[in-house]
């Protein structure tokens, strides 16, 4: 099983629009969450953040790179729908998915989940990576109680 899901209903990345969802909390989106390729993310209630081993959004991605560190997370409203912006701030491990290109993996970033809702209500985040054209999302999930 890959986390790295197509999502073909939604079309070209370049397109869309956003979930069309608005009624997510802050609340939901505190906790951690995860993909099945070893990233995790832990959004506090105070906003800040800790990432491990997440990968880099639209293009950034086909660099290989994979950011641990810290940061804060807000979750934003459009006419789109809700998204969660995500800042690391302060990087505190690099690894790669393959051998690394010549461009240096940043020292800082930002993303944005698109937010939407699974089966059973529950919420799911995710981005799109790679060429737009191709529509890939990387979907994050709650992390199961333990």
């Amino acid at each position: 099983m890959s986390a790295l899901t197509v999502l073909t209903a939604c079309g070209p990345y370049q397109y869309y629009g956003g979930t069309g969802l608005h009624d997510a909390t802050p609340a939901e989106v505190v906790g951690s969450w995860e993909n099945v390729e070893g990233t995790h993310v832990a959004f506090r209630e105070d906003g800040t953040a800790l990432l491990e081993r997440l990968d880099g959004q639209d293009f950034d991605f086909e660099d290989g790179w994979r950011l641990s560190g810290t940061g804060t997370w807000q979750l934003t409203d459009d006419d789109g729908g809700q998204k969660v912006r995500l800042v690391l701030t302060a990087r505190t491990q690099v690894e790669s998915r393959f051998p690394l290109t010549a461009h240096d993996p940043p020292t800082t970033y930002s993303w944005y989940f698109y937010v939407d809702r699974a089966q059973h209500d529950e919420l799911k985040l995710f981005f799109f990576y790679g060429d737009p054209d191709g529509g890939n999302a990387y979907v994050m999930t709650r992390k199961a109680a333990s």
